[in-house]
C-alpha cells in the first residue's frame, strides 16, 4: 500500500523523504517506483553531509528526497535540518541506529513488529503493522478529530452567544423603558431553569454527535495547518457571530410574537409563560437545527447528506422528545412555567427555528464560493 499512500500525502502537502543504508541506485529505483522521486538528482550519499554547514545541510533537505548510505548522524542532521526549516518532522526507524534521529523529530514512529526495544521505547508511535500506510490513516484521522473540535467549539459558542444576545436585549430594552418612564418594564425571555435545560440537556447532545460527525471529502486534500493556528480563526469567528446574531434576532421576535400577539389580554402570568414558552421552543429547535449545519464548515448539509451521521440524528431526535415532554407533561410543564402551545404557536415558532440554520446554510454557500 506504500505507493498509493505516499501518493495521498503528496495530495495533503506531506513530503516524504527516503532515507536508507542502501546504495544509492537501489535507494533511487526504489524511490521512483514509489513516486518519492523523479530525478536522480534528488539522490544524494549520506557522506556528503558529513562536511557540510548546517546552512547547506538545510538546502539540501529542501531540494533531496532520498539519502543513501547515511549514517546515524546523518539521520539526526537530516532531521535537525528540516526542523531548522520551519518544517514539522516525522521519523520513522526499526533499529537502534534510528533512535537517535527517531528522539530528535517532533513525532518518532517506531516499526513494533520488526523495530527493536530501543527504537519503541524512543518513539511517541509505534506502528503494530509496521505499515507507512498506517502512518498515512491516522493523520487523516487525526484531521477529522481536529475538524470535529472545532466544529463543536463553534456551535457551542454560537448558541451560547446567541442565549447571552438574548438575555442582554431583554436586559438593555427595560434599561431603555425605565429610563424613558414609560411605565412599562420587559421581561426576561428565558428563565434560569430554561436556560440550565439548554445547556445541560439540549447543548450537550448535539455536541457530542459533532465529535463523531464522520470526515468529510477532500479532508486529506488540504494543506497542513499551523501549528500556530488559532482553533477558532477570522473564518471561524464570522461564522460564529453570524449563527449567534440570527439565533438571538430569531429568539426574540418568538418572545415578542407569544407575549404581545399570542398573549395578549391574557394575565401577567400567563401572558409571560406564553411569550417563554415560544422563546423555549424556538431556541431548543433553533440549536438542534444549527447542530445539523455546523457539521460542515464549508459544505451544505444537500452536499453533505441530511443523515449520514446517525450520532446526531439520534440526538435530534432525543432534544425534540425532550421538548414534547417538557411542554405537554404536565408536571414539567408546571415546574418549567410553559402554557400549552398550540398548532397556531407551532408554526411561527418553527419558521423562526428556522432562521439560524438557514443563515448558515447562505453563510457556508458563501464562503464555498470565495
Amino acid at each position: 500500500e506504500a505507493k498509493a499512500a505516499i501518493a495521498e500525502t503528496r495530495s495533503a502537502g506531506i513530503t516524504t523523504m527516503m532515507i536508507t543504508g542502501d546504495y544509492l541506485e537501489t535507494a533511487y529505483a526504489i524511490g521512483k517506483e514509489l513516486g518519492i522521486a523523479d530525478h536522480e538528482s534528488q539522490a544524494i550519499m549520506g557522506a556528503e553531509l558529513n562536511d557540510k554547514s548546517e546552512e547547506e545541510i538545510r538546502k539540501i533537505v529542501k531540494e533531496k528526497r532520498i539519502f543513501a548510505r547515511v549514517s546515524p548522524q546523518n539521520k539526526v542532521q537530516i532531521v535537525d535540518a528540516l526542523k531548522a526549516n520551519g518544517e514539522i518532522t516525522a521519523m520513522t526507524g526499526d533499529g537502534v541506529n534510528d533512535a537517535p534521529a527517531i528522539k530528535r523529530a517532533d513525532i518518532g514512529v517506531s516499526m513494533g513488529i520488526t523495530g527493536t526495544d530501543v527504537a519503541k521505547n524512543t518513539a511517541e508511535v509505534i506502528l503494530t503493522d509496521d505499515n507507512f500506510a498506517t502512518i498515512v490513516n491516522a493523520v487523516e484521522e487525526g484531521r477529522i478529530i481536529y475538524a470535529n473540535i472545532k466544529k463543536f467549539v463553534n456551535f457551542l459558542l454560537s448558541c451560547n452567544i446567541g442565549e447571552v444576545i438574548v438575555v442582554a436585549a431583554a436586559m438593555i430594552i427595560d434599561l431603555i423603558l425605565v429610563f424613558s418612564n414609560s411605565g412599562f418594564r420587559f421581561p426576561t425571555p428565558l428563565s434560569p431553569i430554561m436556560l440550565l435545560w439548554l445547556n445541560l440537556v439540549t447543548d450537550s447532545l448535539p455536541a457530542l454527535a459533532l465529535g463523531m460527525e464522520p470526515g468529510e471529502k477532500g479532508v486529506m486534500e488540504e494543506k497542513p495547518r499551523d501549528p500556530a493556528e488559532p482553533i477558532i480563526g477570522k473564518k471561524e469567528m464570522s461564522s460564529i457571530i453570524v449563527q449567534a446574531i440570527a439565533i438571538g434576532v430569531a429568539t426574540l421576535a418568538a418572545f415578542a410574537i407569544g407575549y404581545f400577539y399570542f398573549g395578549h389580554g391574557l394575565s401577567g402570568e400567563e401572558k409571560l409563560a406564553e411569550g417563554r414558552t415560544m422563546t423555549f421552543a424556538t431556541l431548543i429547535l433553533a440549536e438542534l437545527f444549527r447542530a445539523m449545519a455546523a457539521r460542515s464548515e464549508t459544505q451544505t448539509m444537500s452536499e453533505i447528506g441530511w443523515f449520514s451521521n446517525k450520532s446526531m440524528n439520534m440526538a435530534i431526535l432525543i432534544g425534540v422528545s425532550l421538548l414534547l415532554i417538557v411542554l405537554y407533561i404536565p408536571f414539567l410543564a408546571s415546574l418549567f412555567r410553559v402554557s400549552f402551545m398550540t398548532l397556531k404557536e407551532w408554526v411561527p415558532t418553527l419558521i423562526l427555528a428556522t432562521i439560524p440554520f438557514l443563515a448558515t446554510e447562505i453563510h457556508q454557500g458563501m464562503q464555498e464560493k470565495k
